[in-house]
């Protein structure tokens, strides 16, 4: 997956989980609940996963279950909301080229299950 410019400036991931997935169809930003901060090696590898990410074919539903907020010391860097069923990804970034916003993944590659293994684990049981 292409990840903006400032992906090197990452300092920390906030993981958000979304909870009003059909708002983010033509929404301005990523919403939901901040469930996780990751920082240091936790963030650079999370950043690798998501920087490997194949392409693939995206299906319609685009109702995203997850998403990261990129911050640095400063700044709110980029957001990305992932669907892991219809395989598609949309980044809010002043850095990404319009027709780069929505991107495609395959959601059975090993960097995705891992991705999203990693976003459940998060979550309380």
């Amino acid at each position: 997956m292409l990840l903006p410019l400032t992906h090197v400036q990452v300092d920390l991931l906030e993981v958000v989980r979304i909870t009003d997935p059909a708002r983010h169809l033509t929404s301005e930003d990523l919403t939901g609940d901040t469930v996780a901060i990751w920082e240091s090696d936790q963030a650079q590898q999370a950043l690798t996963l998501i920087a490997d990410l194949p392409g693939g074919e995206m299906y319609r539903c685009f109702l995203p279950g997850w998403g990261v907020r990129a911050r640095s010391s400063s700044d709110l860097l980029f957001e990305i909301a992932f669907c892991f069923r219809c395989h598609g990804a949309r980044i809010w970034s002043s850095d990404v080229p319009t027709g780069k916003q929505g991107q495609t993944f395959d959601a059975e590659s090993p960097a995705a299950r891992e991705l999203l293994r990693r976003f459940r684990s998060c979550m309380p049981s």
